[in-house]
């Protein structure tokens, strides 16, 4: 039986966008004061598109991009996926070192840079067909951006692209040497819908995008603003910019971080927002600790709404707030074409309520790591991704989270799960936030430890956590070292902690 003939592909998104809502504000680039609709981002990406192409380029080369979320980003994911060239956006939160070898194991043959990050982007050129710079006429290394768009034809270029061809790289958040990457194609990309009709999203929405665009996230709300043909204003996280604009720009929807969050709660408190417009609130990320969503719900937005998947899956659950009161310690239930399995470390499913192994798979899921096959024969097995998450689903299909399968800490032969003790440190109302994890131990095998973050430098005693804890704990699970701190958890650009830092940084054995 032959395939249909239609392709979900990428630059169709925006072709579409551009015809339904012509004039209509596809995006406000809050860095710069932009404004562009939709007619306009299609011809920009156009005209980039036939600059790459100009420059030699072909369908398959690897083109490196460097910015923060402006609307040349948007433009430059459009460029490519119009012209087959393969992306690879880096994090610019990466030291110099891991954006060039990072460019240098992807074969990257071009570079397209923001002017602040013009001495990483001067090293690489070096090794580079083409570098294009955006703004900073001093460096002259590279050729400028607007020079090269504005005098190319406005027309989309004639280049055949198919829903298997390889759209850009994603990078994983990294815990050790540099972060996993893998492929993700025109068709993991184009299937982003089902998630948007989750979060109950209409025409009559704006969403502001926070999240770094050159992550999976991030780029996805821009997948999504386009499939309905509705504003998106682009920022780079500070809190207090972040009200100003839901308030100047009426924003219906913003995706956090419980950590981005938190800021935003204190900067709220501090300088009060009309938020009035804001409907709904999307978490990702890590467990979403209940004290933060319930500041958010009171302070913040009403309607929060959790959305669950790895980067390689993609989303495959949500909870609406409709959800949270059916079943509160959640993260929702499977959204269309995704599926969801718990399993024990046999492989076979386990019954409803039962601890095991979360795996998943969607339209939106990739099959391998680029380059890495022992992780990929790991994660990648049977047809399924396994997450590392521990989980357990309920009779009506809910999907509750319990940590990850390898942030489980075993003490004295006992299993504790990071996440739950967490959970009950965090009901201290001087904790900003913590982390659980286990140190080396000749007694224990591990030992239960826990570093906390006071808020607002309050003074916490190990003994007052401890005493919390074992009200609510066993005491097999009550960390035997409180470690109390200012300041902040490591994490990855998702929000993710680091644990294996504070392991490296509070083993005394090393």
């Amino acid at each position: 039986m032959k395939r249909a003939l239609g392709k979900m592909v990428v630059g169709n998104i925006l072709t579409t966008a551009a015809i339904r809502y012509r004039h209509e504000t596809a995006i406000y680039c809050s860095s710069t004061g932009r404004r562009f609709s939709f007619h306009d981002v299609d011809e920009r990406v156009n005209r980039l598109a036939h600059v790459l192409l100009g420059l030699g380029f072909c369908k398959g080369d690897v083109v490196a991009f460097l910015l923060t979320n402006r609307a040349e980003i948007v433009e430059i994911y459009f460029a490519l996926a119009r012209t087959g060239i393969v992306g690879l956006p880096l994090n610019y939160r990466l030291a110099d070192s891991e954006i060039l070898e990072l460019m240098r194991a992807m074969s990257a043959k071009g570079l397209i840079f923001e002017a602040k990050f013009a001495s990483v982007a001067k090293q690489a050129a070096t090794q580079l067909k083409h570098v294009i710079r955006i703004g900073d006429t001093n460096a002259m290394f590279a050729a400028d951006y607007e020079t090269l768009s504005s005098e190319a034809p406005v027309h989309a270029p004639d280049v055949e692209i198919e829903d298997s061809d390889p759209f850009y790289f994603n990078l994983t958040s990294g815990t050790t040497g540099l972060p996993k990457s893998y492929v993700l194609t025109q068709y993991n990309n184009a299937s982003l819908g089902p998630m948007f009709q989750a979060f109950d999203m209409t025409r009559a929405d704006v969403v502001m995008t926070v999240f770094p665009i050159f992550g999976r996230t991030g780029f996805a709300w821009i997948v999504g603003s386009m499939l309905y043909g509705i504003p998106n204003v682009l920022a780079n996280f500070e809190p207090n910019e972040a009200l100003r604009l839901i308030e100047s720009e009426r924003v219906t929807m913003v995706n956090l971080v419980a950590t981005t969050a938190a800021m935003m709660l204190s900067a709220q408190a501090k300088a009060p927002r009309d938020l009035s417009t804001l409907r709904a609130i999307l978490f990702v990320g890590a467990t979403l600790p209940g004290k933060i969503r319930d500041q958010t719900i009171a302070k913040l937005c009403p309607n929060i709404y959790e959305f669950y998947g790895m980067q390689e899956t993609g989303a495959l659950v949500v909870s609406t707030p409709s959800d949270r009161k059916k079943s509160p310690e959640s993260v929702g239930r499977v959204i269309p074409f995704a599926e969801v399995r718990v399993i024990d470390n046999s492989g076979n499913d386990v019954e409803p309520n039962v601890l095991g192994e979360v795996i998943g798979r969607s339209p939106c899921a990739v099959t391998e790591y680029f380059d890495n096959e022992e992780k990929s024969s790991e994660t990648f097995r049977d047809g399924w991704v396994h997450t590392g998450d521990l989980g357990s689903l309920n009779e009506d299909g809910y999907l509750i989270l319990r940590g990850r399968k390898k942030d489980m800490i075993v003490t004295g032969g006992q299993n504790v799960h990071a996440a739950e003790v967490e959970e009950i440190i965090l009901k201290h109302p001087n904790v900003a936030e913590c982390a659980v994890f286990g140190l080396p131990d000749d007694l224990w095998g591990e030992r239960v430890t826990s570093l906390v973050i006071s808020k607002n430098n309050a003074t916490i005693t190990a003994t007052e956590l401890h005493e919390l804890c074992r009200r609510h704990l066993a005491g097999f699970k009550t960390p035997k070292e409180f470690i109390v701190e200012d300041g902040a958890l490591p994490r990855t650009p998702t929000g993710k902690v680091q644990k294996f830092v504070l392991v490296q940084r509070f083993d005394r054995r090393r």
